[in-house]
């Protein structure tokens, strides 16, 4: 879905960030109804997907109808639109891309995000602890150089899914699966590394690690 007030450089839809291509609601369901016999759900992305409440709304409606399930990745910021998504029982999974430690958030995105985007976790995860929505996960896009922002992130985050995911510029040799085993080591807890190279893998750390930590 076209718009977003955030501008990350290493977007990889950032034709889509602004502009105007306006398409009838009706016409996006007719095409989500034309793929129900060869998927099992729709997710909803962007730009920013819930900066559309109200389009975003109806069409996870109409997928519901459909017996599709629904996700939405999101940056958090329209917090009202994932609260009526989760209290309407019209998501199933929600990827909330987290980009830094609060201290630097509303300095990196350049606006005052960061209370919606802390709103946006809260709501999401009581409602993944109540059972009201089935999925939720953490991302976090990674690029060297930022790599201490992880632990501050997984704090907050708590229990939830954690996935770490390799960003990608053309300024910047991007960090290998092997680089992001070793971030996620230091967190001592089970995580999702999603790479270029080697697409999403469950990595549950370095056990020999853990086990000398204990003794």
């Amino acid at each position: 879905m076209r718009g977003c007030p955030v501008r990350c450089a290493y977007c990889q839809n950032n034709a889509i960030l602004s502009g105007r291509d306006l398409r009838d609601i009706n016409e996006i369901i007719e095409m989500i109804k034309g793929s129900r016999m060869v998927v099992s759900g729709v997710i909803f992305s962007g730009g920013e997907p819930t900066m559309q409440k109200d389009a975003l709304l109806e069409l996870s409606k109409a997928s519901k109808d459909l017996g599709l399930l629904v996700g939405v990745q999101t940056n958090g910021i329209y917090p009202d639109t994932l609260d009526a998504l989760i209290k309407g029982h019209l998501v199933d999974r929600i990827a909330l891309d987290i980009k830094a430690r609060w201290a630097r958030y509303n300095n990196l995105l350049g606006g005052n995000y960061v209370k919606n985007v802390q709103k946006s976790l809260s709501f999401c995860k009581e409602a993944h602890e109540k059972g009201i929505l089935p999925e939720f996960q953490v991302v976090i896009t990674l690029f060297r150089g930022y790599e201490d922002e992880v632990p501050y992130i997984a704090a907050d985050a708590g229990d939830v899914d954690l996935v770490l995911q390799q960003g990608v510029t053309g300024e910047v040799k991007p960090l290998g699966e092997d680089n992001l085993k070793i971030i996620a080591n230091e967190l001592e807890r089970s995580v999702k590394i999603r790479t270029r190279e080697g697409g999403e893998i469950v990595y549950e750390g370095d056990r020999s690690r853990r086990a000398s930590r204990k003794r």
